[in-house]
């Protein structure tokens, strides 16, 4: 297009105020090692909560952070039993929310209840289910057994917490935008598609990458799964130092305002069968700063980014308002979910060797 065939008139950028509401499913909130009998502060869905280990029942629990008879704040108390007390005055709050004990009362109250909040322990990780309409969670949104994490063949997460100023879509919106992983992340793209069917969202990429390739003919594959609208694993493939590897990503964000969100982020990877525990462990905390190193490029873009509902797209990018349209079932009323939010759909953006074709090229003969 020449010049003068350009529109005259700038392409307005456009971004409706937000309601405060966070998208309903299943959120990390750190690894099993995260939550102790010690009470732990969460900052997270614009308010304060508190979890804690129960020292008889072994679980993970979440309470309202609150305590509704002054106020005191319980993440700051101790753990007695499976309860939270409250530093203040010494309620103790059951681990579903009820109050059972007031040490200088002779009757407790019937309304004293908080609300206790649905928690998952899978994968070496813990979950916290949110819902804007306060459902208990869908036993089809549970996410997957990831198998390789309870296999002695891998090692365990290695994990890090990235503060974003931004919505949490904007890190979803990457699922679709092939074209940011060249300036982003070191990466050129010989394949890309994605397919979303129900709760899931998944990405396909085969490519070049300057840090986890070695050699021009050297390829990566990835395939990174959202199940729901924060918990996204990313399988890859690729080579470090000489080494072929095998890995597992953590991208899993939590909003902790309407404009903040944290990124939980985790790196397994399989073991070098040659090396010892600490050379292993070495290397997973090598590769773990490699891909953070990666990652940050994209926090230093979100962080000075504008929200922008309007996306002006060219033929060369993905779909990224297929994406969005997915994501918006989790900002919707379960009852008022459509059909064109879940139908199953593939998109391919550069067509290419697809992850399958790699892998059986790099590992002929049975899988």
């Amino acid at each position: 297009m020449t010049a003068h065939q350009r529109p005259r008139q700038p392409y307005e950028i456009q971004a409706a105020p937000r309601v405060e509401r966070y998208a309903r499913g299943w959120y990390v909130i750190g690894n099993t090692a995260s939550v102790t009998t010690a009470p732990r502060t969460l900052e997270v869905f614009g308010t304060k909560l508190v979890a804690y280990r129960g020292e008889r029942d072994g679980e993970v629990h979440v309470l309202d952070a609150y305590c509704p008879h002054m106020g005191g704040d319980l993440s700051k108390g101790r753990v007695c039993g499976d309860s939270v007390v409250c530093p203040f005055h010494h309620w103790s709050w059951g681990a579903d929310g009820v109050c059972d004990e007031i040490p200088y009362a002779k009757r407790i109250p019937d309304r004293a209840v908080i609300r206790a909040w649905h928690t998952l322990e899978k994968n070496g990780l813990v979950f916290l289910w949110q819902d804007p309409e306060r459902n208990p969670p869908l036993a089809e949104q549970e996410p997957e057994a990831l198998a390789d994490w309870y296999s002695p063949q891998w090692t365990d997460w290695a994990m890090r917490a990235i503060p974003i100023e931004s919505q949490g879509r904007e890190l979803v919106d990457n699922m679709a935008d092939m074209a940011h992983f060249g300036p982003i992340h070191y990466s050129t793209v010989k394949s890309f598609s994605n397919e979303m069917a129900g709760h899931k969202f998944i990405q396909y990429m085969v490519g070049g990458h300057q840090i986890l390739t070695e050699g021009e003919d050297s390829l990566i594959t990835s395939v990174a799964t959202y199940e729901g609208p924060a918990y996204m694993t990313t399988t890859m493939t690729g080579a470090m130092d000489g080494r072929p590897m095998k890995v597992h990503l953590l991208v899993s964000h939590i909003p902790v305002d309407m404009q903040r969100f944290v990124i939980n982020f985790g790196v397994m990877v399989r073991r070098d069968p040659t090396l010892d525990d600490t050379a292993n462990a070495a290397m997973l905390e090598a590769y773990a700063e490699k891909n953070v190193e990666s990652f940050q490029q994209d926090v230093d873009i979100w962080n000075n980014k504008c929200v922008i509902d309007n996306p002006l797209l060219c033929d060369g990018d993905g779909p990224v308002n297929l994406v969005r349209k997915w994501y918006s079932q989790f900002l919707t009323d379960i009852a008022e979910v459509k059909e064109s939010q879940v139908r199953h759909r593939r998109h391919t953006t550069v067509e290419g060797p697809t992850v399958e074709e790699v892998l059986a090229a790099q590992c002929p003969g049975p899988s």
